[in-house]
């Protein structure tokens, strides 16, 4: 999640279990415990400048559930040592700060990007992928919560509120979590109607909602990307196939960056030739054809591909135009996206029914 929600979740936890009277504190402390994992892009920053380690360890040794209680213990070990609050308090602050961390990665796993919860073990990344990066309806809870908190301080209502905030933050993602059983549900009759019941596919809701959900299904020639409205659709749903240059990945497949891509986001990847090089795109962030995260792993030499150096390509995304579609989508009744299409990309596609 979006490192404002981070920060405002570490502070509700902390401030929720600390004593009354080091509530504030809490506030701060659980603020900057929040925000602690994030901070690992600084060392990998300085470790490498290869875009595909950057991405793919992200995420990894600071999000561990492996790891983080034994650095929690640390920080409140050396804390108690130097007296003062948690001294005074251990035990509530032996949770607070424990929970301050560790409720980080278990959100970021509600996203889609991908969260190594049991690093060092090569286990995929976890990717329930039920909420988007930013969402405010998560968001809005926890930050009525702090604000009451630091206003009220002692009193009794900062606490009244401060868990309610969470309760109610909580309560989303579990509404998150049925609203992607229902779409998941309709994907797959669909799928099975297109002969993909066994196609790999993942579900994501589109930015800023649950409302309004993708789904990206693989085939043998690339993929289909539907969409599904909870409020508007009725009946089976429709995707929209395009293909992926099969071939040009398959030869490039033992490459390390493309392993590396693989294992970090299960083969959801589009491959296509662009002026001569082999760009790969994430295809769960972003729709076709805008991607968050594309990389060039090869050149094409005449002779076939080259591996080169990966690097990462950053392409217009039609933000506001896009967002503004995704609202009236939410509303229009088995409706399509339209795709935005870059200027000079004449790629076919077709629309596919489960029904046809």
């Amino acid at each position: 999640m979006d490192s404002i929600t981070q920060i405002l979740l570490g502070g509700a936890v902390a401030a929720a279990i600390a004593p009354a009277g080091h509530r504030r504190a809490a506030l701060l402390a659980g603020a900057a415990l929040g925000t602690l994992p994030d901070l690992d892009v600084l060392p990998i920053s300085l470790l490498t400048d290869n875009p595909v380690e950057r991405m793919t360890w992200h995420r990894g040794v600071s999000h561990s559930l492996l790891v983080l209680p034994f650095v929690a213990w640390a920080i409140w070990t050396w804390c108690r040592s130097r007296g003062g609050r948690v001294a005074q308090a251990p035990r509530r602050w032996f949770w607070a700060i424990q929970l301050a961390l560790l409720t980080h990665p278990l959100l970021d796993a509600f996203t889609v990007y991908g969260t190594q919860l049991l690093w060092p073990f090569a286990a995929r990344p976890a990717m329930w992928s039920s909420v988007f990066i930013i969402d405010p309806l998560y968001t809005v809870w926890l930050l009525v919560g702090v604000g009451v908190a630091a206003i009220a301080g002692e009193r009794r209502i900062s606490q009244q509120v401060l868990v309610g905030g969470l309760v109610l933050s909580t309560m989303y993602l579990g509404a998150s979590q049925v609203a992607k059983w229902q779409v998941e549900r309709v994907a797959a009759d669909s799928l099975a109607a297109m002969n993909l019941a066994d196609a790999p596919r993942f579900s994501v809701p589109t930015p800023f909602n649950i409302l309004l959900w993708r789904v990206v299904a693989m085939t043998p020639e690339g993929f289909v990307e539907g969409e599904r409205s909870l409020v508007a659709d009725r009946g089976a749903m429709h995707f929209r196939e395009y293909r992926t240059d099969v071939k040009a990945l398959a030869a490039v497949y033992e490459y390390p960056a493309v392993q590396r891509l693989t294992w970090f986001n299960r083969g959801f990847m589009k491959a296509e030739r662009r002026d001569g090089e082999l760009v790969l795109s994430d295809l769960r962030m972003g729709s076709e054809p805008d991607y968050s995260f594309r990389f060039v792993v090869a050149r094409d030499d005449g002779a076939g591909w080259r591996e080169v150096p990966p690097r990462q390509l950053q392409w217009p995304w039609q933000a506001s135009r896009r967002l503004s579609a995704m609202w009236q989508r939410i509303w229009t009744p088995n409706g399509m996206l339209e795709p935005a299409r870059p200027a000079g990309d004449t790629e076919p596609q077709s629309t596919v029914r489960a029904d046809q």
